[in-house]
């Protein structure tokens, strides 16, 4: 089950293929934000396609490549827990790994499963086919993590232009065919391989750049970064600081937006506490001006929610769906409360808000919201986008610190504008707070760690995109169509082996 006889023999073979698998994952970080060498996805792919394809793969070689990326490109978990969780150094050392195993097992269910019951003879394709699988899997068990997903890297990248037909995902099957097709052309001399390579990296080349248009009036929009400290933020003092900071920066641009926007959770109250506060800014605000807010809301039965409303309509809100394990509830609550800090956060009992809700209608913009993890959700994105003019996140990406996890979550935003051709405004707390092109590109930024305001023109998008259109089913195409050749004849191939076995004894 070897490429050849010499990868039979080679003394310490299966160590050097466990260590290429490795490497293939942190490729696959480094094709991302903040180092955006987009050309080592595919070459990741490839060498995991070739580490699985050596003597002794197996469920375990696959689970190293999972060490390998989560272990590298979900290093800021450990900032979360041990900076902001209170949690000390050897616990959130032992809980990140613990993190990064049990991400792996991802991987290693899918790959392993691919390797035992599919054919050899097509495995390049059933390969990319099953890739994609443990992504998509990924996202959905356990509430999802979508985080690291392959096709993240498109931006920037010669594929960018796939991304609203396809998406994030149909991204990622290319650039693991493209894996596995480089591995056979570099590795094995499989020269048809380069045709198939030029289709997939050139046709997009032929794909239009524009799905939506431009109307109505262009809006200024301007997107405040507060910078205040995540670890007394709920303190008293860190209410004042809030307050007051919001309140200036207000200020400062008001009467030159049309739409101004503060971050999650910017003032550190519930809702009700901060009314009198927010009536006195609406107050001052010009009638042409919007503003919107994240904040924690409480309903009549006591319920919590992370919510973000439009401080002009007491009726109006959009209360976060898709809430963050251990961040925002606590799975198994009556078991795990209490044993350590990190399960103990504020914020940390929240109620998810509902599946269908209306945009917030502000400024004469129809506005899908996605409250910080959110932004990673494609789906969940694609159905705000369905009944909106313009995309907003905002975020408190303090928890991140200075890891990279801000930089891909940007990234990601980034895909998510360009999936489905509308501008998107990223408000957050320390950065990075910008506005973003339906194009993918980012038409301004703040720096991180700073106290800023980010100010920009936007124009309503209409029209929809080929992914906002058909979501996954293009792509679940692709994986039957990849996949069902190499899956029937592996098993073919398997209840002949069987067949013969008593006959060879």
């Amino acid at each position: 089950m070897s490429d050849s006889p010499r990868a039979r023999s080679f003394p310490g073979a299966s160590l050097l293929a466990n260590v290429l698998a490795i490497i293939a994952g942190v490729l696959v970080t480094l094709s991302f934000a903040p180092f955006e060498q987009w050309w080592l996805g595919p070459i990741g792919a490839g060498l995991l396609y070739g580490a699985l394809r050596m003597e002794g793969g197996g469920f375990l070689r696959a689970w190293w490549f999972g060490v390998g990326l989560f272990g590298s490109g979900a290093s800021w978990v450990y900032v979360s827990i041990h900076d902001y969780g209170y949690t000390g150094m050897p616990l959130a050392v032992l809980l990140t790994m613990l993190f990064v195993a049990c991400m792996a097992l991802f991987p290693m269910l899918w790959m392993g499963l691919w390797q035992r019951f599919c054919s050899r003879k097509l495995d390049v394709l059933s390969f990319a086919a099953v890739f994609v699988l443990s992504e998509l899997f990924r996202t959905w068990a356990f509430t999802g993590f979508p985080w690291l997903l392959l096709g993240n890297s498109a931006v920037g990248s010669p594929l960018a232009s796939w991304v609203p037909v396809l998406g994030v995902y149909g991204i990622s099957l290319i650039i693991a065919l493209s894996g596995a097709l480089l591995w056979n052309l570099a590795l094995r001399r499989r020269w048809w391989a380069i045709a198939p390579l030029l289709v997939l990296w050139s046709a997009g080349l032929l794909l239009p750049t524009d799905w939506t248009q431009s109307g109505g009036q262009p809006a200024r929009v301007a997107l405040l970064q507060g910078n205040l400290p995540q670890l007394i933020k709920w303190s008293a003092e860190g209410q004042r600081r809030a307050a007051n900071t919001y309140a200036a920066m207000t200020r400062a641009v008001q009467d030159d937006a049309d739409l101004i926007v503060w971050p999650e959770t910017a003032l550190p109250m519930l809702r009700d506490q901060a009314e009198p506060f927010l009536e006195r800014i609406q107050a001052t605000l010009p009638p042409k001006t919007g503003l919107i807010t994240g904040i924690v809301e409480r309903d009549a039965d006591n319920r919590f929610y992370n919510s973000v409303i439009p401080i002009d309509d007491p009726s109006a809100q959009y209360r976060k769906e898709h809430l963050v394990p251990f961040g925002e509830y606590v799975p198994l609550e009556s078991w795990l409360r209490g044993i350590i800090g990190f399960l103990d956060l504020p914020m940390s009992s929240m109620q998810s808000g509902d599946s269908q809700q209306p945009p917030l209608m502000v400024s004469g913009l129809r506005i899908g919201v996605a409250i910080c993890y959110e932004i990673v959700y494609p789906e969940l994105v694609r159905q705000r986008a369905l009944s909106s003019t313009v995309l907003l996140t905002v975020s408190n990406d303090t928890w991140f610190g200075h890891s990279i996890g801000p930089l891909q979550h940007l990234q990601m935003a980034q895909l998510r504008a360009l999936e489905n051709g509308r501008y998107l405004l990223r408000a957050t707390s320390n950065g990075v707070t910008a506005i973003i092109s339906p194009q993918g590109e980012i038409v301004a930024q703040a720096p991180q760690f700073e106290e800023a305001t980010v100010t920009g023109d936007i124009r309503l998008q209409l029209g929809m995109t080929p992914w906002m259109h058909y979501g996954l089913l293009p792509v679940w195409i692709l994986i039957a169509l990849l996949l069902a050749p190499g899956l029937v004849l592996g098993i073919n191939e398997c209840l002949k082996a069987r067949r013969q076995r008593p006959q060879d004894a």
